[in-house]
């Protein structure tokens, strides 16, 4: 053995080790580790094993005899060959042992991702690695690990580290992405794949939000979103930072999967599959929690200095806004400026919040631009609270024009949740019939001559499973249930023109209910999955 020197700190000791450990020094050895250890018997000993080349057994017996004296042993940093000596003589089972880390640069590598903790760099054509501004990130991998394989093992792609390595003061996680380019390369390079980005960044999504996690798998985002506010409610006059806080309580806890840093740079195309990467603050919540930092990500970081957009995303603010907005609408069924509009609206007042509260705890280096940029999120932040009195929102409900020309978008919007569910062909098909008939009827009969809006709200559940479409809107007072079924045995003269529609809705549905409530006539159609 060349050499053994000693680092005690507060909590361990740690001795490293070089060159050989054999029957010629190990007597040696063990006198000196002896000797480095004295007084410190009470605390945990760690073996460097970075520098150390050849261990026979006479080694393994003086580590053996140490590992006696000192129960919380561990070795680290040990290379491939004497790992291999370690495992086979069964010590990886009888006390920690961690391989070394392979060495990693990513001078000049191309940055493909980027997320709240690190970067995601491409080191040649088939690997990509993780980076972490944590020095210390081994317990953030190895939970980001976790939480990968939870989310791939209940039904979202995305991609497994294989490897850990070092990268410079800190580590990386190294995955396997074949020629893998970031949703924010390909927006920037070829923008006529827009509407392709956005389809695809939505589907995602919805598969993500689809996800029920089981009990306890993953953290909650709302004690976190709660926690910004809280720090930063000072700040507001005091019964607006009540009131924020109390609209953040309202929203309900659930196991709904939230990915936590959803943007086009944690988005990515691997030949011809889609992925999301970023995974280490995977948590649960309400979808609401997802949109405010797509919100922060396209709009609301660079709302001071639009040129922030282009240095982080790689694409102009131009192309961001719009991509949100696009995303916003796509992701919430309607092209409707005022739905879109207000959820928006929910979603900034907790996006402000979050970043007046990071950009305090965490400033730019730039003082000036820091205070601007809190500045105007104060004041818009003040401004939406004078006028918020609710954060929630349903995906399943759509408002539009009660008018023959939006029935395509009611129809989607309807398809979009049957597909969710997977819904049969066959009663996908009659599901149309009826939601056409129903929605047609309310736009010809229920306001005429004049226009009025009809909600239409879509909920799947039960045991077993069912879909129930509720049509309200304001018009006329009609029960289309009290009219009577046409007779269908009259021969084609006989027969009266009409009526048809509600009698084949009545006829393919398992249950059709009518009520009368608040000025709203209330339609809700069932149907068994």
């Amino acid at each position: 053995m060349n050499e053994v020197r000693a680092v005690c700190g507060e909590n361990e000791t740690t001795v490293f080790l070089s060159g050989r450990i054999d029957s010629v020094n190990a007597h040696d050895a063990e006198a000196e580790l002896v000797r480095l250890t004295s007084g410190r018997e009470n605390m945990p000993l760690v073996l460097d094993a970075a520098d150390l080349q050849y261990i026979s057994s006479a080694g393994l017996r003086v580590i053996l005899r140490l590992r006696k004296s000192a129960p919380e042993l561990c070795i680290r940093n040990v290379s491939p060959e004497v790992y291999e000596i370690l495992e086979m003589t069964g010590f990886t089972e009888m006390m920690p042992v961690e391989k070394a880390y392979r060495v990693v640069s990513v001078e000049g590598c191309e940055v493909i991702g980027e997320g709240q903790n690190g970067k995601v760099y491409r080191i040649d054509r088939d690997n990509v690695v993780k980076t972490y501004k944590n020095a210390d990130a081994l317990e953030e991998i190895r939970i980001e690990r976790e939480k990968a394989k939870l989310a791939l093992i209940l039904g979202v792609p995305t991609a497994i580290s294989y490897d850990i390595v070092r990268v410079g003061d800190s580590y990386g996680s190294v995955f396997e992405l074949l020629n893998a380019r970031s949703f924010s390369g390909i927006l920037a390079a070829e923008p006529d794949r827009f509407d392709w980005c956005v389809a695809e960044y939505v589907k995602m999504l919805e598969k993500i939000h689809s996800i029920t996690v089981p009990e306890g798998k993953l953290p909650s985002i709302k004690e976190k979103t709660r926690k910004k506010a809280g720090r930063m409610k000072h700040l507001l006059p005091e019964e607006l930072g009540d009131k924020l806080m109390r609209l953040i309580d309202e929203i309900p806890e659930c196991n709904t999967m939230i990915h936590g840093d959803y943007h086009t740079k944690n988005i990515v195309l691997a030949g011809d599959e889609v992925l999301v990467i970023d995974m280490d603050t995977l948590s649960v919540g309400h979808p609401i929690f997802d949109l405010m930092h797509m919100y922060n990500a396209y709009v609301g970081y660079s709302e001071y200095n639009t040129a922030q957009v282009l240095a982080f995303q790689g694409y102009p603010a131009e192309t961001a806004r719009r991509f949100w907005r696009k995303s916003l609408a796509a992701y919430l069924g309607t092209d409707d400026e005022e739905t879109v509009r207000n959820v928006e609206k929910k979603v900034r007042c907790l996006s402000y919040a979050g970043l007046i509260d990071s950009t305090v705890r965490h400033p730019s280096g730039n003082p000036e631009t820091d205070e601007k940029s809190i500045a105007l999120w104060l004041s818009r932040l003040t401004e939406l609270l004078g006028t918020t009195d609710t954060l929630l929102f349903e995906r399943n409900e759509l408002e539009v024009e009660a008018s023959g020309d939006r029935l395509p978008e009611v129809t989607d919007f309807i398809d979009r949740h049957l597909d969710a569910a997977g819904c049969p062909a066959k009663t996908r098909m009659q599901i149309s019939l009826a939601a056409e008939e129903i929605f047609v009827n309310i736009a010809n009969y229920a306001y005429a001559p004049g226009t009025g809006k009809a909600s239409v709200r879509v909920e799947i559940g039960g045991d077993p499973a069912s879909v129930s479409i509720t049509f309200e809107d304001r018009g006329k007072p009609f029960d289309p249930t009290a009219k009577t079924d046409p007779d269908v045995t009259l021969s084609a003269a006989e027969r009266e023109i009409g009526g048809l529609g509600i009698f084949l809705t009545k006829k393919i549905m398992d249950d059709v209910r009518y009520e009368y409530r608040e000025g709203r006539n209330i339609l809700t159609v069932t149907k068994k999955l």
